[in-house]
């Protein structure tokens, strides 16, 4: 069987970052925006939202704060999505 790369693009990266969110594998989520970051492939809100809302999950508020700030001085736009997250976040987990 021959097999076909597949080139990494905003959706697949954040399908597998939200894969790792619903894992409870909150590490390896920030793990994988790096690497989407650093390949330079376009991260966008939803991209964040999913690793976001993996922090979220993983009980690590301050990190979704962080997240939030890397993405206002990215210049990528958050939306309600976003703002629900690290507000939920930071909710459950005591700030």
């Amino acid at each position: 069987m021959e097999q076909e790369e597949v080139e990494a693009n905003a959706i697949s990266c954040s399908a597998a970052i939200s894969a790792c969110e619903k894992g409870g594998e909150w590490q390896m989520a920030l793990q994988l925006l790096h690497a989407t970051v650093q390949s330079q492939v376009e991260c966008n809100a939803i991209t964040f939202n999913a690793a976001i809302s993996a922090c979220e999950t993983g009980g690590e508020w301050e990190k979704a704060l962080r997240l939030l700030e890397v993405m206002v001085f990215g210049k990528v736009e958050s939306d309600t999505i976003t703002a629900n997250a690290v507000i939920s976040a930071c909710e459950k987990h005591g700030e």
